[in-house]
């Protein structure tokens, strides 16, 4: 089969094409003919060795798959690597069927974007009614779900941040009530500003760094920083207990990795937004789809920020 792999961890010039043997299902496991794969943020620091799991050579990357099985159900799943690449064994508890009126693209932004934005505003932030939200990278892929599935929670007022005006514009056209430039310098102030002066209940932070300081410091009494990403792979100054217990704040780390063992925490909201999507109220964005051997420029365009939605390698291609 066809596959990207790489021998040597780096940046996006270390994704190769190559020819490997074909995966052989285990126990447990289902071989899925692979249509479309994901392509996420993370799979950025697999490729480098810098994310929360180390990585072992030689490796195909690729977390989540779009595709058939051998009884011809069509199925999205997550893998444990592997998904770049025509042919994936996926773990049976980690698949689940697409409805016919969801694309592999849609249902491929949904299985780890979607599932992590629905988590972080009801189990991480527990997002309340008529609260204020702040959603960083608002034009990504978890982000512009994010936004959606904030309005439809209940929240007050959304506030989102995107990198230029077209991606600010997308945000709004989504459900934001604004959209702010993300730069650290000011930002605290222009989310303050953005919420009528007021500091702020929740944010949503993957970016880390001075994005993540000043995001903690916007935050009203009782308010909930939920960080979910370190994208400028820059440090955020250490958080002193003192300086949650001065305003009442909480930060709150996700990974949707420990959700996938716990019963309801996977399945349950992918259905909820499959069903969501396929009736229309949530629209996930499909923001570029590259043939299989693109895997290194997909990954250049999206730590340039590039990119809007959700990126995804054609495998046919």
């Amino acid at each position: 089969m066809r596959a990207i792999q790489i021998t040597g961890f780096g940046g996006p010039e270390v994704l190769r094409l190559t020819e490997l043997p074909d995966p052989v299902a285990g126990p447990g496991q289902l071989l899925v003919d692979v249509a479309a794969a994901g392509v996420n943020y993370a799979d950025t620091h697999t490729v480098e060795d810098s994310y929360l799991s180390s990585s072992t050579l030689p490796l195909v990357p690729g977390g989540e798959v779009a595709g058939r099985t051998a009884d011809g159900r069509r199925v999205v799943a997550l893998t444990d690597n592997g998904g770049y690449a025509e042919k994936a064994a996926v773990h049976e508890s980690l698949a689940h069927d697409v409805p016919a009126q969801v694309s592999d693209a849609q249902a491929l932004a949904l299985v780890v974007q979607g599932v992590t934005a629905w988590h972080l505003l009801r189990t991480s932030s527990r997002l309340a009614h008529g609260e204020s939200v702040v959603v960083h990278a608002a034009a990504g892929g978890t982000g512009s779900l994010a936004v959606q599935l904030a309005k439809e929670f209940g929240a007050g007022r959304v506030i989102a941040t995107a990198s230029d005006r077209a991606k600010r514009d997308l945000a709004v056209e989504l459900g934001a009530d604004v959209a702010v430039d993300p730069a650290p310098e000011g930002l605290k102030e222009r989310l303050v500003e953005a919420n009528g002066g007021s500091p702020v209940d929740v944010v949503l932070e993957m970016t880390g760094g001075p994005v993540f300081d000043a995001s903690l410091a916007a935050l009203a009494p009782f308010g909930r920083l939920v960080t979910y990403g370190m994208a400028s792979r820059q440090p955020a100054t250490p958080v002193e207990p003192a300086r949650l217990m001065g305003r009442s704040r909480a930060v709150v780390g996700f990974w949707l990795a420990h959700c996938l063992g716990r019963p309801g925490m996977f399945h349950e909201p992918l259905a909820e937004l499959l069903d969501m999507t396929a009736k229309g109220t949530l629209k996930p964005q499909v923001g570029g789809v590259y043939p299989l051997s693109g895997a290194a420029r997909a990954h250049q365009d999206l730590r340039s920020r590039r990119t809007r939605g959700k990126l995804v390698l054609d495998v046919r291609r």
